[in-house]
């Protein structure tokens, strides 16, 4: 009978590292990808909730961030560069 019980132990153990890992991999992705995401994810909400005006706005504003992201991802950069950016 004990043997069964730490089975049982050990698979809800497993489950609970395999939730953290996939909830470490979710707040990743957002930080990473950041501003862009969050405006996305904001208008799936209130897109769900009803809210048109809300919804458009946060799109529009996923859009600019996306752009931002992608003329930032297009220069190149250097360590002196680095220091210079952290300051704007």
């Amino acid at each position: 009978m004990k043997t069964l019980n730490n089975q049982s132990g050990q698979g809800m153990t497993e489950y609970i590292i395999i939730v953290a890992v996939i909830a470490l991999a979710a707040i990743a992705a957002f930080s990473y990808f950041g501003r862009t995401v969050r405006n996305q994810t904001a208008a799936m909400s209130e897109s769900l909730a009803g809210d048109k005006t809300a919804a458009t706005t946060s799109i529009t504003d996923a859009s600019t961030a996306a752009g931002k992201a992608q003329a930032e991802g297009g220069k190149d950069a250097n360590l002196k560069d680095y220091v210079d950016r952290q300051t704007d």
